[in-house]
């Protein structure tokens, strides 16, 4: 409110009430301020405290929940990392295996090839069954039939 609004207030009510009356007013009307605002404070007081309880509450759930989480989290974590190191493992146990298989192989083949064994010179060889087996395409399987 303007200065101007207060000024036409205290006007009305002088000549409403009367300059007798004018205190008593004011004082009951302090009074009644005073009341209201300390009926606020208490109030607000009141809902400090209860709120209080329920904030501490809440805060012990959700430093319990925090807690489960991460123990829950810690515990798939180590388990994924079990389980991806006995893969690990498991593939080197494999890959080992086949690396020693294929150098046993080469030096097998290394051997024959320095021990002089011949070379087959033939394109085709004749199978028992009357089929010829073409050499180049072993790779494959490959068997030709061969018509007379």
């Amino acid at each position: 409110m303007s200065g101007q609004e207060i000024f036409v207030i205290v006007i009305v009510a002088l000549l409403l009430f009367g300059a007798e009356k004018l205190p008593d007013i004011a004082k009951t009307f302090g009074k009644g301020m005073r009341d209201f605002k300390k009926a606020t404070d208490d109030i607000k007081r009141e809902l400090e405290t209860s709120t209080q309880d329920i904030r501490k509450d809440f805060n012990e759930v959700t430093d319990s929940l925090t807690k489960d989480v991460n123990t829950v989290t810690d515990n798939i974590t180590r388990d994924v990392n079990d389980v991806a190191d006995s893969i690990r493992n498991d593939m080197n146990d494999v890959t080992s295996d086949v690396r020693q298989e294929m150098s046993n192989v080469s030096e097998t083949i290394t051997s024959e090839v320095n021990d002089g064994i011949p070379p087959e010179n033939n394109d085709t060889n004749e199978t028992s069954d009357g089929y010829y087996k073409d050499t180049n395409d072993m790779s494959q399987g490959y068997y030709k039939e061969v018509n007379d």
